[in-house]
Formats: structure tokens, C-alpha cells, sequence
């Protein structure tokens, strides 16, 4: 990613679990990834439906993203009951970044919030979007580098460009 900016900030499932997230949202869109994956961007219009009363606080046993309400967490719980779904954020440019994953399954936050810091290298098991994606059933595909690039997440270079097609 040298040179280039990416930005993602994103909910991610399998399709027919943000197909239903989705219907409770009306400013979400929902965009098919490889692997049965989809991705919902976290756009400004969707954080604002998922924000409840707009307050934005890290609760007790939260994922810990800043953005994250204490009505948006409580979204991500209820919907996973029915499966797991990650909540992503990446931020990068010219070659270096941040990135957050967590995975709720089952009501409750069940991988992170992991995080890589600017400069900090991966650790060894991957970085925390690609173990998200593990946790939700994605794989490396044959001749890519990670689950990151196997699903399709650097199709895009910003989290308004996946909502910019359709």
C-alpha cells in the first residue's frame, strides 16, 4: 500500500447476516466480498442510525473503537446471535497504519479488539483484520497473501468507495 492512502471502517459477515442487519438500517449497503463474505461500510449515515441516543462511550467489555456507541455495540450483539460478525477498521498511508478487528458471536465479543499500532510489523498468527476474518470462516486463497486479499478487501481504497458503484 505504499504511496496510497486506504481508509475501512466496516461491518463484515456472511451475506445473508448483513442482508438482515441491513434491513434494520436503512442508510446501509450491503456489498458482496468472495468467500459468502459481505461487507457493510460504516458510512456517517449508518454510524448515525446505529448511534442511539449519539453518545459515543467505550462500554465495559466493549471492542473499544472510539466511534462505537453504546447502541452500536449493542447492534453488533444482537446480530450476532444469529452469526458471527466482525467489525473492522483500517487506516494507511504510504505504507504505514493502523488497523482493529473484534468478532461478536453469540451476543458478545468472542476475538479482540485486536490492534496494530503505526510501524508496529503483524504478529505472527496475522494482522487483525485477517484473523477477524478467520474467526468469521474466510481462508487464504491459493496465490493471495492473506484473508484480507483472498475476500477483496483492497478492492477499494476508502470506505465511501464501497457504497460509491451501484
Amino acid at each position: 500500500m505504499s504511496g496510497m492512502s486506504y481508509e475501512l471502517q466496516a461491518l463484515i459477515g456472511t451475506l445473508e447476516l448483513l442482508r438482515v442487519a441491513a434491513a434494520e438500517v436503512p442508510a446501509a449497503r450491503v456489498v458482496p466480498l468472495a468467500q459468502g463474505l459481505a461487507l457493510i461500510p460504516v458510512t456517517s449515515g449508518v454510524l448515525a442510525a446505529l448511534q442511539g441516543d449519539g453518545s459515543v462511550r467505550k462500554p465495559a467489555g466493549g471492542a473499544g473503537f472510539g466511534w462505537h456507541s453504546d447502541g452500536f455495540e449493542l447492534r453488533l450483539a444482537a446480530w450476532s446471535k444469529a452469526g458471527p460478525i466482525a467489525c473492522v477498521e483500517a487506516e494507511y498511508f504510504g505504507g504505514s497504519g493502523t488497523q482493529r478487528a473484534a468478532v461478536w458471536e453469540d451476543g458478545r465479543v468472542v476475538l479482540g479488539p485486536l490492534t496494530i499500532g503505526e510501524f508496529e510489523p503483524a504478529p505472527a498468527e496475522g494482522a487483525p483484520i485477517s484473523r477477524a476474518l478467520r474467526r468469521i470462516g474466510a481462508h487464504t486463497a491459493e496465490g493471495r497473501a492473506d484473508e484480507f486479499d483472498s475476500v477483496g478487501l483492497g478492492a477499494r481504497r476508502g470506505t465511501g468507495d464501497w457504497v460509491a458503484d451501484d
